[in-house]
């Protein structure tokens, strides 16, 4: 049992590790999606959450089920052959767009906050990710059962402090339509989900048993919704949030001067799960190709596109993506789990 329990807990780590990114840990993600709808939002945070613990839970045991090794086979199965090539090929660019967006981030933060070149930033990560990598899956579980309890135990701890002494402002100079209110949780567990897809399939077939597959995709959806309404309720008390391109660290800043490096630390980690997911996905996907090779090449391809701005790119791609991703949700809400075969 405690076994099992430790394998589920690996799996919600990666989860979570995979879903948080950089703009998770500055707070513009979460205020997009949920805090400038203000009390609405709350409601809307607690829909993502259920999305994620039982979409969660089904993609994995349809995964399980279709023995799939990549995301390419569930897409397969999800949208049809035919359409899965397109489905397929749209997401790999937009895997491979965002591991890029998260390293750029990486070496801002290195530019930005230790004074260093932003080139020996990113240089830096993919050393540190090709060493992960080098473990597989063990490396993957390692860093994300490492860093994902710190993301939660910093998000609990601004929340405490604000509670103990804060009030709750509400954000400031926005009125959202009822219409995005609406749609926004939808969106932002879809876009979530189809992004944690190519980590949580191959992950969920090498599970030891469904009923691990299960217990850990319901904890990282109870997580998930965890920091998601601890980081609204944080973001909500701030008055004026709405002005500033990072706010938690405005927050952070303000309230927990002492607490400043170790949230960079917690927004590097951040930044860091979400890029060895994206090459985790990545590699299963094309795995017939040799491990090290592959990873050389990737790593040359990222490092490449976060040198260039590529905004026109992305703008095109996201709405794309976010498109696909709303009809991913539809799929997993009505496509049978298929019988495995034994």
């Amino acid at each position: 049992m405690i076994k099992r329990w430790l394998a589920a807990w690996q799996i919600a780590a990666v989860y979570v590790g995979t879903v948080v990114g950089a703009g998770f840990a500055t707070g513009k993600e979460i205020i997009a999606f949920f805090t400038q709808y203000g009390k609405i939002g709350t409601m809307g945070v607690l829909i993502s959450g259920w999305l994620f613990a039982w979409l969660g839970m089904r993609m994995m045991m349809m995964a399980r089920a279709l023995r799939a090794s990549s995301y390419k086979q569930l897409n397969d199965y999800l949208f049809g052959k035919t359409a899965s090539t397109f489905v397929t090929f749209i997401m790999t660019i937009m895997i491979v767009g965002v591991t890029s967006v998260m390293l750029s981030g990486a070496g801002a933060l290195f530019e930005e906050q230790l004074g260093l070149p932003k080139p020996l930033g990113m240089l830096a990560t993919i050393v540190l990710v090709f060493a992960v990598m080098l473990y597989d899956a063990k490396g993957l579980f390692a860093v994300n059962v490492f860093v994902v309890p710190m993301m939660i135990l910093f998000s609990f701890v601004l929340l405490g402090k604000l509670l103990l002494g804060g009030e709750w402002c509400g954000p400031s100079s926005s009125s959202p339509s009822s219409w995005s209110a609406f749609f926004s949780p939808l969106s932002y567990a879809a876009f979530n989900l189809a992004m944690a897809q190519p980590v949580l399939v191959p992950l969920a077939s090498e599970a030891e048993d469904d009923r691990v597959v299960k217990w850990g995709a319901l904890l990282g959806g109870i997580l998930l919704t965890s920091i998601l309404l601890s980081s609204h309720f944080v973001l909500l008390s701030f008055p004026h949030v709405l002005r500033y391109e990072i706010p938690m660290a405005e927050i952070v800043r303000t309230f927990f001067t002492y607490f400043y490096w170790l949230y960079l630390f917690i927004i590097y980690g951040e930044i860091f799960t979400s890029i060895i997911g994206g090459v985790f996905g990545l590699q299963r996907q094309f795995q017939a190709f040799s491990s090290t090779l592959f990873l050389a090449i990737l790593f040359l391809i990222l490092y490449t596109i976060s040198s260039f701005r590529y905004g026109s790119l992305l703008s095109f791609l996201y709405p794309l993506f976010g498109y696909i991703s709303l009809l991913f949700l539809v799929l997993l809400l009505f496509r049978k789990i298929p019988q495995t075969s034994k």
